[in-house]
């Protein structure tokens, strides 16, 4: 009964000794996602429609998926960001039902016995988190699970991995979380995290035991604090197929909307210089991408890193500001700044003149009208027909660094704006009296992790290289149709996700072989040189998940 539900047909009904036990009428999946559509809007609150999208997804995951490849747009905040940082924040208090596999570091010596218990026997890509960094939420311990939920839903949703070939993953080694710690309903280990050193042990028996048990699989790192993000990436990247999101992911998505904000703006390359507000895993791993990006337009590495100026809690992160940089930051830290000091973002403004603000900071607000403003100024003083970037990135909403209303308004309709979360498009009166409305991008790793999942997967490759993920950026940029150029959007309509993750997996897939980590034949890469693009993108598509039931395949 939970497999198709009212979709079975009447032969399926009697083999499968069901006669009696559903309603005698035979629904189209059409119908079915008309029903649950209107029982999603009613719902009051965007936890209780998720809720409500979960039990569906357990029931029956062929409706779960057609509900949300059909309705995206409405349903893609639903299934993760923004909604499942509230979902994440009530996880122990929501919980209902096993979604995923739980790893206690207290039952380390059984990894290979846990990762066999799944029920599913050839899982291709997971998603683990330990969840120490739980988007801008901070340490939320094993609640941090919903974050490989969501995630690979969307693998399934925008890219067409089959729901049976995903596994999200919770590595337990405790919380720091006092709220977690002193709730009764916690599902955690009730103590602080281990030591580091035990944590590093813990993961390195996981990254052995998960491509022991499962040797096709790609691993998706997830919200892990900075240090051990950018540890646990440079440790395993050469060894296993893996690749950390909040690094690379998040840089290749900013990476492609910034190639085609850059074509907007009206700056010359030689001339762009960007602020990055937060330091992180994320902010660092989105700069990285963009030096590399400079580099390949014929700028040296150093030319290209003196276009980045890093801004965190203490200020701008400089080499001699006084305090001990955190290991990731010392690529980025400014040497020219003669001995002055800058504490706030204005005053790094004022000194830069930025071309570009990039916003990975988790704080809401931060983005504030002076800040928005000055920003215009200092692209305005370029000359005529010049617009700023703005980026402000953090999810979820309520940890936005502005709004896209903001940017609007405090640039005049000029900017070049992309967020992390989904906002609405906004209409604002011109001088004149008429009226504009301004469409938004949002920067949603979703454009980029699916495809470069499916891409690795069908690649087969032995790892996930740079180039893979800047393959990612560069295929994403270029996927814009007419319409979205006309309308000057920087990202495909989230409608085409799956045309973006098709585009991305074959690119990614050519990458793999130039790098020499595809264990494809030979001869299959010969035949697709020969037929070109259109049969790979073909052969892709055979390959991927559409959720649309036996019985109704029958109809078309």
């Amino acid at each position: 009964m939970v497999e198709s539900g009212l979709s079975f047909t009447p032969e399926e009904r009697v083999n499968k000794n069901l006669t009696g036990l559903i309603p005698h009428t035979m629904e189209s999946l059409q119908t079915q996602c008309q029903r649950a559509m209107k029982m999603i809007r009613t719902r009051q609150t965007d936890v209780d429609k998720y809720l409500y999208l979960s039990s569906i997804k357990a029931q029956n995951f062929d409706l779960f998926y057609r509900l949300l490849m059909d309705n995206i747009r409405e349903l893609m905040p639903l299934v993760y960001t923004p909604t499942i940082g509230d979902v994440c924040l009530q996880y122990s208090t929501l919980y209902t039902r096993p979604e995923a596999l739980y790893i206690s570091i207290k039952q380390r010596k059984s990894i290979r016995a846990m990762l066999r218990n799944w029920p599913y026997p050839n899982p291709q890509i997971c998603v683990v988190t330990d969840g120490s960094r739980i988007l801008g939420l901070g340490d939320l311990g094993v609640n941090g699970v919903g974050i490989s939920i969501g995630k690979l839903a969307l693998y399934t949703g925008a890219a067409g991995i089959h729901p049976e070939n995903t596994l999200p993953i919770v590595l337990d080694t405790g919380t720091n979380n006092e709220t977690n710690l002193k709730d009764p309903f916690y599902l955690g280990i009730r103590s602080k995290r281990a030591p580091v050193s035990e944590q590093q042990a813990f993961m390195d028996e996981f990254m052995e035991a998960v491509t022991d048990v499962y040797p096709n699989m790609t691993v998706q790192f997830e919200d892990f604090e900075s240090e051990k993000a950018f540890n646990y990436l440079d440790r395993y990247r050469n060894k296993y197929r893996c690749f950390n999101d909040d690094i690379q992911g998040t840089g290749a998505v900013v990476l492609a909307g910034y190639i085609n904000a850059v074509e907007l703006s009206g700056v010359p390359i030689e001339e762009q210089r960007l602020v990055f507000m937060g330091a992180g895993s994320a902010g660092v791993g989105v700069a990285k991408q963009l030096v590399e990006y400079y580099t390949k337009r014929g700028l040296s590495e150093q030319v290209a890193k003196d276009k980045f100026w890093l801004v965190d809690t203490k200020g701008l992160v400089t080499k001699d500001r006084g305090d001990k940089l955190a290991e990731h930051k010392k690529y980025f830290a400014r040497t020219d700044n003669n001995g002055h000091q800058f504490r706030t973002l204005e005053e790094v403004i004022e000194y830069v003149k930025p071309t570009a603000l990039i916003g990975l900071t988790a704080t809401f607000g931060v983005f504030t009208e002076s800040v928005v403003r000055a920003l215009k100024a200092s692209v305005d003083s370029g000359g005529l027909g010049r617009r700023p970037v703005l980026f402000p990135l953090s999810n979820p909403l309520t940890k936005a660094e502005c709004t896209f209303e903001q940017a609007v308004q405090w640039t005049d309709g000029t900017v070049i704006f992309a967020s992390g979360s989904p906002f609405s498009p906004f209409t604002m009166k011109t001088p004149d009296g008429h009226a504009v409305t301004y469409h938004p991008n949002q920067g949603n790793n979703v454009y980029v992790f699916p495809g470069l999942g499916l891409g690795a997967i069908l690649a087969k490759a032995s790892k996930v290289t740079d180039d893979m993920v800047y393959t990612s950026a560069a295929a994403l940029a270029a996927g814009l149709n007419a319409d979205e150029i006309h309308k000057g959007l920087i990202y495909p309509r989230i409608e085409r996700v799956r045309d973006a993750s098709v585009l991305v997996a074959r690119e990614v897939m050519k990458s793999a072989r130039r790098d020499g980590v595809s264990t494809l034949p030979e001869s299959q890469w010969i035949e697709w040189e020969e037929w070109g693009d259109v049969a790979l993108d073909a052969w892709i598509k055979e390959r991927v998940y559409d959720p649309v039931s036996f019985s109704e395949k029958s109809r078309i």
